[in-house]
């Protein structure tokens, strides 16, 4: 801010009210004169003597605005005599009195005495006021129904501190916090297109630059670092694609008395709809629109320059991550495979695990960049999904080594893609290469879901839980932008995405018969798509996996079945759910149970819990028999055939209160 800015326009206002009194003195209006002379006389005493043509002082914003809008000196005179009224209250109560309907402003019939001579200049004055540039960009309306000379005249709300170097903006219209940042961006920045656009804002060419990525943030956060490149600085703002023209113009004003770049995003309105908009069409300079690619499609008559901004690659990724963090540059591989984040967002990250990395008093380590994404990723959820934040590990998962060599495969297989992908050369341009995409089939129970939370656990982020029956809707074309959502919130968070009862979405095409067929097809069709694109990792968990499509398993690195656990691994499931601390008796014999009860590893947490309350409720320790009580009825629960109780183990032994077995 400035002050002698602000002195300016003091020193401006100081001049007009004089000329104003001046005018009444000689329109015999003294009375009214005097009763404001020497309200006005501490602000009159304060400015100097006017310059010599006669025209008021020039704010750096008001020269700005000067030479790109083309203002004259009249242009320039209706501007500050407009506005003056928010300089002093004493102004204020001054054009009240002068005005037809005592409002604090001035009216056009006392700019017209102030400003034109004689008769002859008052036609020509109205119209250079309705028609000149002052007007026609919105800087100065015209308000009111009666005779024009009793309109009044009213510079843009809060534009009076501008023009004095305030950094102040209309409260609807606060700019987004927008910061650049270039690093892993260097050979984008250096593409022909990016560097059109580079030589289009250093030049301040009358163009729009249209900066398109998958969403609104990245579009923004791309603008931002070329407007950096440039040396340009920018103010930023959200809107919707369908923009009032009247945002629009106060948003170039603004702009324009600052020099700054406009940049808009243009958030989408609809997910399935694509709107076409016009926008900042008649700002003197160049202008940066940024929107997701196939959503927003920008017409008018105003030169464009189209710069895409695909993902970064795994190669400029992990460049990105060495930059930002470089205490853990080792790990910037493995950060590029588990984070496809944007430099903005990587950067942001990278100071949050800095700061708590600081204030622990110890160096960065790669857990307190995974906490960070799990922070910056907190977002509100949407019906039908759900976020855990997995506590799992491999210590937890009981299964077959053949398993667990596979998921541990899984995991190496996404932090592994930039060497094998990007340095190795395979699957070189194929569609589909990135990302890990895992088909779980088997029984419920059996450590289908536990599995996709160590995974997720492993790679330090997020469990994004899919309800599928809410995602899915009967109206045609809502399960699309359902789904899309999901894919967007799965990259926007870098979690896992899990959908569990995968068969209910991921289930076979039938042959179309009628329009409800077609519609199911074209939504199975969009989810093939929409999974090959991701780049990181997809859970597909099901019970019955000869109903998913042949398709989708085409497109699957890994099928991994699920069986019912055997004796060895009962036993081991059974140790896994029975804390040290749990007051067991001398007769429980979990070999027994693992040998006589072939159930999954969900049925026998339950019945290790449900034995323990029990015994809880019965004030003893825990026996035999009440893990065998509690496995009865998850048999029951399962509409499953009761084995049957172990040798020697009478039925009497199932009830509750004392008895030999208490003995121990």
């Amino acid at each position: 801010m400035s002050d002698a800015d602000l002195r300016k326009l003091r020193n401006d206002a100081a001049w007009l009210a004089s000329r104003i009194i001046a005018l009444l003195r000689s329109t015999g209006a003294g009375p009214l004169a005097d009763a404001h002379q020497a309200a006005l006389e501490p602000l009159s005493k304060s400015a100097p003597q006017p310059p010599t043509d006669g025209r008021a002082r020039r704010t750096a914003a008001m020269e700005r605005l000067i030479g790109r809008l083309d203002l004259k000196p009249v242009d320039i005179d209706i501007v500050l005599l407009a506005g003056m009224s928010e300089q002093h209250e004493v102004v204020s109560s001054l054009l009240g009195a002068l005005h037809p309907r005592g409002e604090p402003w001035a009216s056009v019939g006392l700019a017209a005495r102030l400003f034109c001579v004689n008769e002859d200049e008052r036609l020509p004055f109205v119209r250079r006021l309705l028609t000149g540039p002052a007007t026609r960009s919105g800087l100065v309306s015209v308000e009111g129904d009666g005779p024009i000379f009793e309109r009044t005249l009213r510079l843009l709300p809060s534009f009076w501190w501008v023009l004095g170097g305030v950094d102040t903006w209309p409260a609807a219209l606060e700019p987004a916090l927008v910061e650049p940042e270039c690093a892993g961006l260097q050979s984008w920045l250096e593409s022909d297109a990016a560097r059109r656009a580079d030589r289009a804002l250093v030049e301040d060419r009358s163009v729009t630059v249209l900066v398109t990525a998958d969403d609104i943030t990245t579009a923004m956060d791309r603008a931002a670092a070329l407007l950096s490149r440039s040396g340009r600085s920018f103010a930023a703002f959200r809107i919707g694609a369908r923009v009032d023209p009247h945002a629009e113009r106060i948003v170039s004003l603004h702009c324009l008395a600052r020099g700054v770049v406009p940049v808009l995003g243009l958030a989408d309105d609809d997910l399935g709809a694509t709107t076409s908009v016009s926008v900042l069409e008649s700002h003197p300079g160049v202008s940066v629109l940024a929107f997701s690619r196939h959503r927003v499609r920008v017409e008018g008559a105003r030169a464009a320059i189209a710069v895409d901004a695909p993902r970064l690659d795994p190669v400029r990724r992990e460049q990105m991550w060495a930059a930002l963090v470089p205490d853990v540059a080792s790990e910037a591989a493995r950060l590029s495979a588990r984070y496809t984040l944007e430099p903005a967002e990587a950067r942001a990250v990278a100071k949050d695990a800095a700061a708590v990395a600081n204030i622990a008093n110890r160096e960065l380590r790669i857990d307190d960049i995974a906490e960070a994404v799990r922070t910056r990723g907190s977002v509100t959820l949407s019906a039908g999904v759900d976020l855990v934040r997995p506590m799992a590990d491999w210590e937890q998962l009981v299964l077959s080594h053949d398993r667990l060599a596979q998921l541990r495969e899984a995991v190496a297989r996404l932090e592994r893609q930039s060497e094998v992908l990007d340095g190795w050369g395979f699957l070189e341009g194929r569609k589909g290469a990135r990302g890990v995409r895992l088909l779980m089939a088997g029984p419920p129970g059996t450590g289908k879901t536990m599995s996709a939370e160590v995974l997720a656990c492993t790679l330090g982020v997020d469990l994004l839980v899919v309800d599928i029956s809410r995602v899915v809707s009967k109206w045609i074309g809502e399960t699309e932008k359902n789904l899309a959502r999901v894919f967007d919130l799965a990259e926007r968070t870098q979690a896992v995405l899990l959908f569990d009862e995968a068969d209910a979405l991921f289930g076979k095409r039938t042959e179309v018969s009628d329009a409800h067929d077609r519609y199911a097809n074209l939504e199975t069709a969009f989810l093939l798509s929409r999974l090959e694109r991701l780049e990181g990792m997809a859970v597909l968990s099901t019970n019955l996996r000869q109903n998913i499509d042949a398709a989708f398993l085409r497109r699957l690195e890994f099928v991994i079945d699920f069986e019912e656990p055997e004796a060895e691994e009962r036993l081991a499931i059974w140790k896994k759910h029975i804390p040290g601390d749990a007051p067991l008796a001398d007769d429980v014999d979990l070999e027994q149970l693992a040998d006589l009860y072939p159930v999954v590893g969900g049925l026998i947490r339950n019945a290790a819990v449900a034995a323990g309350f029990v015994a809880a409720s019965e004030k003893t320790c825990i026996h035999q028999r009440h893990f065998i009580r509690a496995l009865r009825r998850e048999y029951d629960k399962a509409g499953r055939s009761f084995p049957g109780l172990p040798p020697g183990f009478g039925p009497l032994a199932l009830r509750g209160g004392n008895h030999a077995h208490d003995a121990h």
